[in-house]
Formats: structure tokens, C-alpha cells, sequence
């Protein structure tokens, strides 16, 4: 997982927790994280997710891809082209908010 992705997760926070996944690191070690946010951002889906412990008050976003049988599973952005342009839809985004 990347490590540069921000959300601050609050009393601020005005979005409902409903999703949770299930994400295993490097270690394998599992952690459960919660979508709180999806996004779209020209032709890929993107979440925004948080850890559900509370231990982080940083998040981080990956984006949503399909299998052939329509199974969405989650990935790292690598590109930093990709990344950039996502981070400004979410600032705008929230900056909407």
C-alpha cells in the first residue's frame, strides 16, 4: 500500500462507514480498512479508505478494478501521473464539501 495518501478521519468526518474490506500487507498480515469514499476520475473508480482500528488518522486511495466474472478488488496507483491527477479530483472534491 502506498504510504502518501491523506485523509484525516475525524469528528469531522461527514460520511457514512458502511463498506469494509479486508487488505493484507507485504507481512501478511491482515487489517480491515473502511471505504468511505469512491471517486471517479476519467475512466477508472478510485476509494478512499481508512483503517477501521482508529490507529491511523492518515487514509490512502486505491483504485477499483473488475475481474472477468464482474468481482471488484482493489489495487495500488503505481503511476505517478495517475496519482496526481486523482489527489487533485479528491482535493477538489472535498473541497466541495
Amino acid at each position: 500500500m502506498a504510504d502518501n495518501h491523506e485523509h484525516i478521519h475525524d469528528e469531522n468526518c461527514n460520511h457514512d462507514h458502511e463498506e469494509v474490506v479486508i487488505l493484507t500487507d507485504e507481512e501478511g498480515n491482515e487489517r480491515e480498512f473502511i471505504i468511505v469514499e469512491t471517486m471517479q476520475v476519467e475512466n477508472n473508480h478510485y476509494a478512499v479508505l481508512v483503517a477501521a482500528d482508529g490507529e491511523d488518522e492518515d487514509g490512502f486511495i486505491m483504485r477499483i478494478e473488475e475481474d472477468e466474472n464482474g468481482e471488484e478488488y482493489l489495487i495500488d496507483i503505481e503511476e505517478e501521473g495517475e496519482w496526481k491527477k486523482v489527489v487533485e479530483a479528491y482535493e477538489k472534491f472535498v473541497g466541495e464539501e
